[in-house]
């Protein structure tokens, strides 16, 4: 049986995400099953991590699996010096599947290529995190009703955003019209505008969190600065608080307007949009579960 890894979302067909969805609906309606009975899963999370851990840990206890492995590399041999290779070699003589997250750009490709088990990305730098587009895009589905000629505001970090990198790619099927709403100093690399320019996929850039902006918008995605992705904190302090979405800014928004965030927030979410019913990144973080419960079961090759 060839082996099956879940890497970045440019490997995944418009077809595959459909069947994902498919999946995710119906563990969201099973959540509860034992189809991993006797299967082995390691969780390697060489970055922190609380949300992609925990739901993929829940994922793999509702399915009846088991789980090993470490969510601080601190505590592994990796601290004594030994390399990823050694690591990804070792781990696959005891499991079926693993599970990990890195630091490293490429990481997660790199350990397919040498694993013998499947490996599912949980995030590799500022370079894709594919679990989290599954559930961002079965989020999408849920609250719009389809994936299908929506307009996606992302707004924040949008240069080392991979949420929102491997959303642009995923959701790039489905005719989409994008607005980036970044500072200068956070727009999204050219290499994803080029990937968009090639599919003739509808965008413009905004550097001012408009009424206009969001108020074209289907889909709204919040995203933080991230303080660990800059080597300058003078550069990160400039641009931490650049847009701050309150619930005053929603007035004008689309009754189907559905507000997202791949969380953890700092300040580019007021607490009281928390209550309007259109802020909905908290049943988006619940249904990360069902949405991993999906990507176990497509790598271990469970119908």
């Amino acid at each position: 049986m060839k082996k099956e890894s879940f890497v970045s979302i440019v490997d995944c067909s418009k077809e595959d995400i459909l069947h994902l969805i498919q999946k995710a609906e119906f563990f969201e309606q099973h959540p509860n099953q034992r189809i991993l009975e006797g299967k082995v899963c390691a969780t390697l999370f060489f970055e922190p991590s609380t949300r992609t851990r925990l739901s993929f840990e829940t994922a793999v206890n509702r399915l009846g699996g088991r789980i090993i492995g470490f969510s601080d590399a601190a505590t592994t041999s990796s601290s004594k010096g030994e390399t990823l290779k050694d690591t990804i070699k070792m781990v696959s003589n005891y499991v079926d599947v693993i599970i990990m997250r890195h630091y490293l750009e490429g990481a997660a490709r790199y350990a397919s290529e040498i694993a013998n088990v499947p490996i599912i990305n949980a995030g590799d730098g500022a370079n894709q995190h594919p679990s989290q587009t599954m559930l961002d895009m079965y989020s999408i589905y849920k609250t719009q009703g389809t994936l299908d000629h929506l307009t996606v505001t992302m707004v924040g970090d949008l240069k080392y955003g991979r949420t929102v990198h491997s959303l642009l790619t995923g959701m790039s099927h489905f005719n989409p019209t994008f607005r980036f709403v970044a500072p200068e100093e956070l727009r999204l690399p050219e290499i994803y505008k080029q990937f968009m320019d090639n599919r003739g996929i509808c965008y413009s850039e905004h550097t001012d969190f408009s009424p206009e902006v969001i108020n074209q918008s289907d889909i709204l995605y919040m995203t933080r600065v991230q303080r660990e992705r800059f080597t300058d904190l003078m550069e990160y302090e400039k641009v931490k608080n650049v847009y701050v979405l309150t619930n005053s800014m929603l007035a004008g928004s689309k009754d189907n307007l559905r507000i997202l965030h791949p969380l953890p927030r700092v300040n580019e979410i007021a607490r009281d949009v928390d209550d309007n019913p259109k802020a909905y990144y908290f049943e988006q973080a619940h249904n990360g579960v069902f949405a991993r419960q999906a990507i176990i079961c497509h790598v271990l090759k469970i119908p």
